[in-house]
């Protein structure tokens, strides 16, 4: 490449591969508020537990978002609204496998070859692709596990500009995005034993007052 072009292309690239023109908090934690396919108020108030693992691991996700992502869920989803603080049991999200590729290399050296000019027009630079196995748990107040779900997500995230993020906003959303999908899969098998999870819970009591063993302890 001539030297009179590095510059110039180093700063585009620069630009495309850290930044973004859509909102990555946006895409983020907007989705779970426009998800009305699951009616609330099935399960009493539980507690949140989550265990990121391999989703440490990544480049992509921030230490919290796991968390955030699966209070909302648990918010939208599960938890029946009541007027104290009254917990039931706990559900607890684990992150089994958390596995990161990144796609179009090919593509990417086309755009350098071309001084950048395709990704003016919104072609991408390269994709963000994350496979995220999970595993959520039902847990009552004594620390028996009632109930395990799992579910898969496989998410895309495109890195280009106009149409797409920046490389560090489209790591962590493929994270998030396979997360999401992950629970999108386990929220209809919750939903099927919503009610002898309901009377099971009740059973057990709340956990104030309890002294509960290790959670998932039999």
């Amino acid at each position: 490449m001539p030297h009179c072009f590095s510059r110039p292309v180093a700063v585009l690239l620069g630009l495309l591969l850290l930044s973004g023109c859509k909102s990555v908090e946006k895409a983020v934690f907007h989705t779970i508020r426009s998800n009305k396919s699951v009616a609330v108020g099935k399960l009493p108030r539980l507690e949140s537990m989550v265990e990121p693992g391999p989703l440490m691991a990544t480049d992509g996700a921030s230490p919290d978002d796991a968390s955030k992502v699966f209070r909302q869920e648990l918010a939208y989803h599960f938890a029946e609204p009541q007027p104290d603080t009254v917990q039931y049991g706990y559900a607890r999200l684990t992150i089994v496998q958390a596995d990161v590729k990144r796609t179009g290399r090919a593509l990417q050296a086309f755009q350098l070859l071309t001084l950048m000019t395709p990704s003016l027009v919104g072609v991408p630079l390269e994709w963000y692709r994350t496979t995220l196995a999970a595993e959520v748990q039902i847990i009552n107040s004594q620390g028996d596990v009632i109930a395990t779900y799992t579910g898969i997500g496989h998410s895309k995230v495109r890195v280009a500009m106009y149409h797409g993020y920046g490389q560090l906003q489209a790591a962590r959303l493929a994270d998030v995005q396979a997360l999401r999908l992950a629970l999108d899969q386990i929220r209809p098998q919750l939903e099927a034993d919503a009610d002898t999870l309901r009377q099971k819970l009740a059973t057990s009591g709340p956990i104030e007052g309890i002294v509960s063993r290790p959670l998932g302890v039999n």
